[in-house]
């Protein structure tokens, strides 16, 4: 009976052993480019698992975390976020002893604009789209391959091939586009959308009218924003006007019809469809289509 009890007990030890040693590295990153930057990273390491906590899709302004999401995030070995007003239920949820990065913590930021024409009002808030500037994405990328290294030093020389080569691809389409608006026509873009592409107009040296700021919550824009809009296109005869992903694109059709321009969309990859994120969509693939059409629209 004795000997029995010590096999039984030598099994389970073994168990929990196994156990431990198949356990994965979770990594759970908030929205898109987050997630993105890290399965970039830790790609074809097996021993890595990493989570996307929004949904492909939906809004991500108006995320409010699950009990399981909050589980899982506690459990995680890292969790990433960006930080800005969209995470604030975060502060709630996250504490001192959570292993985390923030990735607004990573690059120099700066505060949403309100440029002529724009509804709203002044307010003292960051912009937290720091990623749509291709060089942020690659000083974001590098600083988290750091991170990680320290969580799993085991597969440390893998990461930084990882991370190279998709920084490495990141600075093509970086040199892509400031060859397009280095050699073009016009250096206006109009959007008839909430404006998350700040970071990425100031890198390149373009102008911008737009409906509304990056994190604003209004999806209606008066009669006065519209008519602005119109003239501007009219004046400097721009032939596109630009939407966001997953917008309905009404500001935007109404500006098309009474100016006869193309309608284009200018993914700020802040979240991506359920469709695009099953076929894989990454960040490079996102902005080398942002290249495509920013190249017609200022020619």
């Amino acid at each position: 009976m004795k000997k029995l009890w010590i096999l039984l007990v030598l099994i389970l030890l073994t168990g929990c052993t196994s156990q431990r040693k198949d356990e994965k590295i979770n990594i759970i990153a908030t929205n898109y480019p987050c997630y993105d930057f890290v399965r970039a990273i830790t790609k074809d390491v097996n021993d890595v698992e990493v989570q996307m906590l929004i949904t492909p899709g939906t809004e991500i302004h108006d995320y409010e975390p699950t009990p399981k999401d909050v589980i899982n995030i506690k459990k995680s070995k890292l969790f990433v976020y960006v930080g800005g007003e969209s995470d604030n239920w975060i502060k709630k949820i996250v504490d001192e002893k959570q292993n985390t990065v923030k990735i607004m913590d990573l690059v120099q930021i700066k505060k949403e604009e309100l440029v002529e024409g724009m509804e709203g009002e002044k307010e003292d808030e960051y912009d937290e789209h720091v990623w749509t500037n291709p060089k942020n994405a690659i000083k974001i990328i590098n600083k988290l391959k750091k991170k990680i290294i320290k969580i799993d030093s085991k597969h440390k020389e893998k990461y930084e091939q990882n991370a190279k080569e998709y920084t490495d691809k990141i600075k093509e389409v970086d040199t892509e586009i400031e060859k397009i608006v280095h050699t073009s026509k016009r250096k206006t873009i109009i959007f008839a959308d909430r404006f998350p592409f700040r970071y990425f107009t100031d890198e390149y040296g373009l102008k911008y009218y737009a409906a509304f700021k990056g994190c604003s919550e209004s999806v209606e824009a008066s009669s006065k924003t519209i008519t602005f809009l119109i003239q501007k296109i009219k004046e400097e005869k721009i032939p596109v006007v630009f939407h966001i992903e997953l917008s309905n694109k009404k500001i935007a059709e109404i500006i098309s019809k009474e100016t006869n321009t193309k309608i284009f969309e200018l993914n700020s990859a802040h979240n991506i469809s359920k469709k695009d994120f099953e076929n894989k969509i990454t960040y490079v693939d996102i902005m080398r289509k942002n290249a495509k059409v920013l190249k017609e629209a200022l020619n």
